[in-house]
C-alpha cells in the first residue's frame, strides 16, 4: 500500500545512511577495543550511531569520562585520516540533489572534519545545514541533535522525515517526535516509521529519490 504524507524539511544521518563507512568504523574500533579485551562482537553492537565517548562509557563503564573524551577526540582524528573503504551508499547522492531546493539538514555523531573527510571521500554534496559533535552535548540516542535541526530549519520537529539506519539514531528520533524511515536491515533492531528495504538480488540499500 502507497502512502503519502507531507512533511516540511528532512534530517538526514550520515554513517550508514548516506555513507558506508562500516570497514573504516570496525576497523577503528576494533584496533581500540583489542588492548581493552573487549568482545568484538560486543563492541561493534555498541558503537554505530553514537558519539565515540558515548560508547566508551557503555564497554568500560568504571572509566572516568573524561579519558573516554580524550580518546574520542583521538579517535576522531585517526578516523578522518582513514577513509579507505569510503563510498557512497547507493542513491545517496541522487537524494541529496532532490532535497538541493528543500529544508535538508546532515544530523551526524561525527565532528565536521570527519564529517567532510567521509562525505568528501564519497563524493556528496554537503548540505548548508549540518549538526554534528561540536553541536551538542548529549549523544544519539538523545533527541538533541534533531530537535537541533529543526530548530535550525524553523520547522517543527513533527513535520521532519528522518532517514536512520541505527538503533540510537532511530530512537533519537522518535524522541524528537519526527517519523523515520530506516535505511538497511539494521535499523529494524529500533522499529522506524517506515522501513526502506534491502535488495533481495544484491544486498545494496537504495535510496528514494523523490
Amino acid at each position: 500500500m502507497t502512502q503519502s504524507f507531507r512533511i516540511r524539511a528532512v534530517l538526514l544521518d550520515m554513517d550508514g545512511t548516506l555513507v558506508d563507512s562500516t570497514a573504516a568504523v570496525e576497523r577503528t574500533w576494533l584496533a581500540w577495543a583489542k588492548p581493552h579485551g573487549l568482545d568484538p562482537a560486543r563492541v561493534l553492537e555498541v558503537v554505530h550511531g553514537r558519539q565515540g565517548y558515548e560508547s566508551m562509557a557503555i564497554l568500560l563503564p568504571d572509566r572516568p569520562h573524561e579519558q573516554n573524551i580524550a580518546e574520542n577526540a583521538v579517535m576522531l582524528a585517526t578516523e578522518a585520516e582513514d577513509v579507505t573503504g569510503v563510498v557512497a551508499v547507493s542513491g545517496a547522492g541522487d537524494l541529496l540533489a532532490a532535497l538541493a531546493s528543500h529544508p535538508h539538514a546532515i544530523v551526524t555523531s561525527a565532528d565536521v572534519r570527519l564529517m567532510q573527510a567521509r562525505m568528501g571521500e564519497a563524493r556528496l554534496q554537503i548540505p548548508s545545514l549540518h549538526i554534528t559533535a561540536e553541536n551538542v552535548t548529549s549523544s544519539k540516542p538523545d533527541p538533541e541533535g534533531f530537535l537541533l535541526g529543526a530548530s535550525e530549519l524553523g520547522v517543527d520537529p513533527a513535520d521532519c522525515l528522518v532517514f536512520e539506519d541505527s538503533e540510537a539514531g532511530i530512537a533519537a528520533a522518535k524522541a524528537a517526535g519526527m517519523r523515520v524511515i530506516g535505511v538497511g536491515a539494521t535499523s529494524g533492531r529500533m522499529p522506524p516509521t517506515w522501513s526502506w528495504p534491502t535488495s533481495p538480488a544484491s544486498g545494496s540499500r537504495r535510496m528514494p529519490t523523490a
